[in-house]
């Protein structure tokens, strides 16, 4: 993909394997519209890609809130007439082992706002300008850690352990892109998901407690691979491991458990649910 005249979106950017990307995206000379909570490591990070021949703005937001979500899809439709790629990276760990189980702003169980329902949320509310730029990417940023969805307990108030939450907030990611590629088929528009690297070194895996052993620049690799490489224009509603399409949890391609996630995202995000139910699996 020519990347001189694409705007692209990374959320979660102002540290690790988001931030790695961005710094490569901005030597293409790509507009690289950062998203993270902390400004000190953004304005950093602007610096950078500015002299590596990029341009790009900062859009602060906490995605544990979805006021705060709705707000940084408005400031990007306010300022850009065009997103070429949506880079859903945001997210948090496992937690350390035996840690109590937390929730968001909104009430929410923390994993599950933060890892999935904030990008679905933000995805929607961006698809019409994705859409007027086609073609166009979504990439969300998914786990090989996957754990199937209790519907019957999908805040986990029962039987919570921060591993679980992680890895069922992934595969609901994973089950999003599936429902979304679908959606959007024959629009221009592609949605993929990926594990983009085993524990690799950065800070969320470190404050874990888990000893990295993948680089950051691996997982970037295979995210721009997704985003932006020419070899995977035109795929859409697939799931990766690194460079390779894998098998995700095998409730990814149950599209009856697909459109109950999607009819209860919906209703927790606050969005009317216009998108009918798919009838086949991905």
């Amino acid at each position: 993909m020519e990347l001189k005249e694409k705007t692209i979106l990374i959320t979660g950017s102002t540290d690790g394997v988001g931030r790695r990307v961005a710094q490569r995206l901005a030597k293409s000379g790509a507009t690289v519209l950062i998203h993270g909570r902390d400004r000190l490591r953004a304005e950093g990070l602007l610096t950078e890609i500015r002299n590596l021949g990029g341009s790009g703005a900062f859009y602060p937001a906490d995605f544990s809130s979805r006021s705060q979500v709705r707000a940084l899809a408005e400031a990007i439709q306010r300022d850009h007439g065009r997103l070429d790629v949506l880079i859903n990276n945001a997210g948090i760990g496992v937690g350390v082992p035996g840690s109590s189980r937390e929730v968001s702003r909104d009430g929410y169980e923390l994993r599950f706002a933060v890892n999935y329902l904030s990008g679905f949320l933000l995805t929607r509310l961006l698809l019409p300008l994705l859409q007027k730029s086609q073609p166009a990417r979504i990439v969300n940023v998914a786990s090989v850690g996957q754990q199937s969805i209790d519907f019957a307990d999908i805040m986990l108030t029962n039987g919570y352990s921060g591993a679980r939450a992680y890895c069922q907030s992934k595969l609901a990611q994973i089950m999003f892109t599936f429902d979304l590629a679908r959606e959007l088929d024959g629009s221009g528009v592609a949605a993929n998901s990926l594990h983009p690297a085993t524990y690799m070194d950065t800070a969320m895996v470190r404050k874990d407690g888990i000893a990295p052993i993948s680089t950051v620049d691996e997982g970037a690799n295979a995210i721009l691979h997704l985003a932006v490489a020419g070899e995977t224009e035109g795929m859409s509603g697939l799931y990766f491991a690194g460079l390779q399409p894998r098998r995700a949890n095998p409730q990814a391609y149950d599209a009856a458990a697909r459109e109950r996630l999607r009819s209860i995202s919906l209703e927790l995000v606050g969005l009317p649910n216009a998108h009918p139910g798919t009838s086949s699996g991905a």
